[in-house]
Parts: structure tokens; sequence; C-alpha cells
């Protein structure tokens, strides 16, 4: 396989969140956040590297909303490349990912971030389309290298 993106930008980690008390307190009401979000999300790894969403950043804090009131999270995504053949692909990972960890209640939407990527409305239709989803889910090839993806190391 010929890498598209041969030498991309690696940025730093961030440090790990410091966990409270009160949030370790399973009597205290504990609502998502962005950050909390973001954690579970940064260990993706990119299908082209190894190297994280997070050190590619492909994925950051700032783009990620959440509201528990009306149960809905936002992940915007940033391709490293504008032509990125990767973009739905991770995009779907980073759904499958959500839907896999938070609770159902949750409506999810995953969308690249505005003006960075060549396809971008083709690739954000094809995500929230939820048939569409489901039916790349169903493809064994697809879902084995999402699954490698998404895998924690």
């Amino acid at each position: 396989m010929e890498l598209e993106n041969v030498n991309p930008n690696i940025y730093s980690k961030i440090d790990d969140r410091l966990i409270t008390l009160e949030e370790q307190d399973d009597n205290v009401e504990d609502e998502f956040d962005a950050r909390e979000i973001f954690d579970l999300l940064r260990g993706i790894t990119d299908p082209e590297h190894p190297l994280t969403l997070e050190e590619l950043h492909v994925l950051e804090e700032s783009l990620i909303e959440v509201d528990n009131k009306d149960n809905i999270v936002k992940v915007l995504y940033t391709p490293t490349i504008p032509h990125c053949s990767m973009a739905t692909l991770i995009g779907l990972s980073i759904r499958v990912k959500l839907l896999r960890c938070l609770p159902a209640r949750f409506k999810v939407t995953v969308e690249i971030n505005p003006g960075t990527h060549a396809s971008e409305n083709s690739v954000n239709k094809q995500l929230a389309d939820k048939e569409r989803v489901a039916a790349a889910l169903e493809n064994v090839h697809l879902i084995k290298v999402i699954n490698q993806c998404i895998s924690t190391k």
C-alpha cells in the first residue's frame, strides 16, 4: 500500500486528565464533557500510520461538543491532508468507538472539520446515513480494520 501522507506532522500528546475524588464517587452525578469524549477517542490509531489521531491532530478537544441535557455528542475531526482517502474510515472508527462506549441515549454526530477536506460534504453525508453506516459495519474486512484502529494497545 502506498502512503498518501508519507511524512505527517506529529504533535505531542496532552497530559492525562487528573481524576478528582468527586469524579470517583459513584453517588455523585457526573456528566460527560468534551475532555471525557476526547479521552475515549484519543488512542484511535490512524489507518495508514502507527500514530494516534491525537498525535496527528486529527482529533482535538476543542472540536468536541457535549450537550448532556439534549443527549448530543458532536465530534469534528481534521484529516491530515485535504484529499485523504481514509477520511470516511477515520470517521467510522470515531463513530463506532463512541457508539460502543457511550450510553444509547446519546445522538452521536461525527463530521469533518469544515474546510479541511476536498470531499467533506460527501464524507459527512455517508457518516450521517445510518443505513450506510450499518451496511459498512456488516462488511467483515471493514469492521476488522475499524476494530484494529479502535483497539487499545
